[in-house]
């Protein structure tokens, strides 16, 4: 069956979908803190699966971690989720995380960037893409991240800073404060790890604002 895209008076019905068994779920197994975030988050998802169906001509990445957790957990609801996209969208709606592999036979239409998906979703929606879609904002203590690039980087100091470089010795972020170097070098050689784990005399802030900085620039990502 082919995609059926929303009708512009139609797709807010979709955005009205409540599932309190998904955000019962969501707590349960801590992946929001309350009830409110839970919603926020589904909201995004709807929002997401909107978006995806209003501009099919258009592949769109899943960018945000933190939505993408609460996607799948949707998707867990099999006959929910189901009856709900066969409802909205006329068929079923595959969960398909940024870093899925490409499907059998492959996928020619062109992928939508993240600067064109912020564009549609706020054009779309008449508001401004959310922090939940910004991974470098959802960084905290807790959170465990991702470095794919461990072992393969490596810290020096260039003209006192601190700097990570990759194997062909390019740079990927300087620093200038020293107390950085610990966390620095554990990050360069670890895998995964929780933001709290980082070692050196940087405060609980620095550590996630130093974190945060590496999200942003795509050197660590949010575990899912």
């Amino acid at each position: 069956m082919a995609a059926v895209a929303p009708a512009d008076t139609g797709w807010r019905t979709a955005l009205d979908h409540e599932a309190p068994y998904l955000i019962d779920k969501l707590l349960k197994e801590r992946i929001v803190d309350s009830a409110a975030e839970g919603e926020a988050l589904f909201t995004e998802v709807k929002r997401y699966l909107v978006l995806a169906r209003t501009d099919p001509d258009l592949g769109w990445n899943m960018h945000s971690t933190v939505v993408d957790a609460v996607w799948h957990q949707f998707v867990l609801f099999t006959r929910e989720y189901g009856a709900y996209c066969r409802t909205h969208f006329g068929e079923y709606v595959h969960h398909n995380p940024s870093n899925a592999p490409e499907p059998a036979g492959g996928d020619d239409r062109p992928e939508g960037t993240f600067r064109q998906f912020r564009e549609r979703y706020e054009t779309r929606f008449g508001i401004p893409l959310p922090d939940p879609w910004f991974d470098e904002h959802n960084v905290r203590l807790d959170r465990r991240v991702i470095h794919d690039g461990a072992g393969a980087v490596r810290v020096v100091e260039r003209d006192g800073l601190v700097t990570l470089v990759d194997r062909h010795g390019d740079v990927l972020i300087e620093l200038d404060d020293d107390l950085a170097r610990p966390a620095i070098e554990f990050i360069a050689a670890t895998a995964s790890f929780h933001v709290r784990e980082l070692p050196g005399a940087l405060t609980d802030d620095e550590r996630v604002a130093l974190t945060a900085v590496l999200v942003e620039h795509r050197l660590l990502r949010l575990a899912p």
